[in-house]
């Protein structure tokens, strides 16, 4: 038992790794890949057993899951954003240096990319026998769908774009109230179930359209590992060029949200905070007056 301490203790040292900055980015890496691993895992249940191991409700409760479980493994080291969108909008706001973003963007693609490609090989055997070997991106025997998103008949780019931007800026409103210090605090250790509730209400009411991706990352790594897998170029090609929508909007969606919360809840907060602080700042400068003053004439009086 000893020595197995020692040589465990031997392999934390030498895999430990020192820069902040890229345990942070790893981070975001596993917690990405648990988020896509999970929700798409349920999507191919749904999909590959033709509806009989899996329902709308079941996939929007493992992704929902799969968000609390992500932000619960990288939160204490990261944050937990999981999502290229939030970490704009903490940057927009100053709460985190610009220099994160784009190294969070590719290492949040980069788990959902391995998240996709543990999806894909768990059910290899069941994608080759649900298509009879043929991987189809759009069609009756899509496969594609279970790793991004793709538009439904009825939905056309420019309703697309404004979906993406809809849900996303509500994720964001609600991220910011989640961790706005000056808002009504959640009870330490519930951060990440708040926050798998809030993908969870998005997808039961905003999932119809395209999936809510309402996440570059966890759309486009998955969408990569499609592309060179066997579903080929048609995966960015397909429903007019689909791919760009998912990539493109949830940033337009991070500043819509980040402005609304800000405008109505966030700057007023603030202010009231500052106010309130600068209120027992005056208080604690008239106390400490008071206080030599009345040290002065003591000391007046010993004399």
């Amino acid at each position: 038992m000893g020595k197995q301490k020692e040589v465990l203790e031997k392999l934390a040292e030498a895999f430990q790794i020192r820069h902040v900055l890229l345990r942070q980015a790893l981070a975001e890496c596993l917690g990405t890949l648990i988020l896509v691993m999970f929700g798409c895992g349920a999507v191919a249940q749904l999909v590959l057993s033709r509806g009989s191991h899996g329902t709308f409700l079941s996939v929007n409760l493992a992704f929902g899951f799969a968000a609390t479980l992500g932000v619960l493994v990288s939160g204490q080291v990261s944050g937990g954003h999981l999502n290229p969108a939030v970490t704009f909008a903490v940057c927009l706001l100053g709460r985190e240096p610009w220099r994160k973003f784009p190294l969070f963007f590719f290492f949040q693609t980069l788990g959902a990319f391995l998240g996709a490609a543990v999806v894909f090989g768990l059910y290899f055997d069941a994608l080759q026998d649900f298509s009879q070997g043929e991987l189809v991106v759009v069609g009756k025997n899509a496969t594609a769908g279970i790793f991004a998103t793709y538009p439904s008949k009825h939905l056309s780019p420019v309703n697309g774009f404004f979906d993406q931007i809809i849900g996303t800026a509500a994720l964001i409103v609600c991220v910011l109230a989640i961790i706005d210090p000056h808002n009504s605090p959640v009870p330490p250790g519930l951060e990440p179930f708040t926050v798998g509730l809030v993908v969870l209400v998005i997808g039961l009411s905003m999932g119809f359209n395209s999936g809510y991706a309402v996440n570059p990352a966890r759309d486009l790594g998955p969408r990569v590992f499609t592309a060179l897998a066997g579903w080929g170029g048609e995966v960015f090609t397909a429903n007019t060029y689909w791919f760009f929508v998912p990539i493109c909007a949830p940033f337009l969606g991070a500043v819509v949200g980040l402005l609304m919360y800000q405008l109505m809840i966030g700057y007023h907060l603030e202010r009231d905070a500052q106010e309130k602080q600068k209120r027992k700042k005056e208080e604690e400068e008239e106390e400490e007056e008071e206080r030599l003053k009345l040290s002065d004439i003591t000391t007046n009086e010993d004399a």
